[in-house]
């Protein structure tokens, strides 16, 4: 069985303080280090997935960069 709630971080932060100490002590246990390196983990490997996926420049487009760059950087110094 699963049961979906949508609410927010204040909202969820209230009702973890009103837990009694036992139940706030036994979801620190579980929401420990390595349960949140492991998030932090997956979030960050789905941002370089996002990275890896963008648009790259072709060896041409990079060359005509680089042309356009040092025709402003010598513009700049006149």
């Amino acid at each position: 069985m699963e049961i979906t709630i949508d609410i927010g971080y204040e909202q969820l932060l209230a009702a973890i303080k009103k837990l009694p100490a036992a139940k706030i002590k036994q979801l620190k246990s579980v929401l420990n280090e390595e349960f949140i390196e492991q998030k932090a983990s997956k979030d960050l490997s789905d941002f370089q997935d996002f990275l890896l996926k963008g648009p790259v420049m072709s060896e041409e487009q990079y060359k005509e960069h680089q042309a356009h760059r040092k025709n402003f950087n010598s513009w700049r110094m006149k």
